[in-house]
């Protein structure tokens, strides 16, 4: 088993793990609070999911540095290795008791995503990537769709916690990008957008506002999947700028192109 298979066990183990704490608690939440932006909401099961993932990392990789939602940085000076974690992303959707939400385990080695699993308990869809070694649905491979034409293709987005206070944001984009394609979908986590668009089911995504937790396991996923992950103008990824396309690669240049044009037009009519 490579060094890389090795940490994609675990980090297996830890999302199954994470996932029947939210599976097994939806619709029984007790507290919900806010986190400084409207709508930016964290519950004791966000945080208990998040507590089991890093017990599990810690007694695996005492040495490795994490980054969790709730928790913040746990670093160590010495590790080229950052676990990016989202115990529940999707928390809006959980705690209306919407099973749209999932847990989130990413691992960068140098920087750079090398790691990744999203896991669906609601859904029982387990998703696994690793850089050189492919990416998975419940252990069955997965590839991109095929579509080449953004009129042809079903696209899937989401708005920052910010939108209201800033017109950066994405409202411009969805409208624009609904009358070029099939349609556009909001599903309200990120990591699922990208594993979505991973297996096919999408065509394309993007989005602003993010965190590398909700998107550093997707990225994997995605790009071993045979996607396609830049910034919103095809320059390669800067994970901190919270700007992300990602495509199965056909129609990435046109819709590169498409969210520029967004900016320009007058869609609110």
């Amino acid at each position: 088993m490579s060094e890389l298979e090795n940490f994609l066990d675990i980090a297996t183990e830890a999302a199954l793990s994470a996932g029947e704490i939210l599976r097994s608690n939806l619709g029984k939440i007790e507290s919900i609070d806010e986190k400084g932006h409207l709508g930016d909401l964290v519950t004791e099961i966000d945080r208990k999911s998040e507590k089991q993932i890093i017990k599990i990392i810690k007694r695996h990789f005492p040495e490795h540095s994490i980054l969790a939602e709730e928790s913040g940085e746990l670093l160590s000076s010495q590790s080229n290795y950052l676990w990016s974690i989202d115990p529940l992303d999707g928390t809006t959707n959980y705690a209306h008791g919407y099973p749209m939400a999932c847990v989130s385990i990413g691992l960068l080695i140098e920087g750079l995503p090398k790691v990744g699993v999203v896991y669906n308990p609601f859904r029982q869809e387990l998703f696994r990537g690793a850089t050189g070694v492919g990416a998975t649905l419940n252990r069955a491979q997965i590839k991109v769709s095929q579509a080449s034409k953004l009129n042809q293709s079903l696209l899937v987005t989401g708005f920052a916690y910010d939108r209201r206070e800033t017109s950066d944001n994405n409202y411009r984009e969805f409208c624009y990008l609904t009358d070029l394609t099939r349609g556009v979908r909001r599903s309200g986590s990120a990591a699922l957008d990208l594993v979505d668009v991973a297996c096919g089911r999408l065509d394309g995504y993007w989005e602003r506002g993010l965190k590398s937790w909700d998107i550093v396991a997707g990225i994997v996923i995605l790009r071993e999947a045979g996607g396609t992950v830049t910034a919103y103008d095809q320059s390669p990824l800067i994970i901190e700028s919270g700007r992300l396309l990602a495509t199965n690669g056909l129609i990435h240049e046109q819709l590169s192109k498409s969210l520029i044009e967004a900016k320009k037009m007058d869609v609110f009519r």
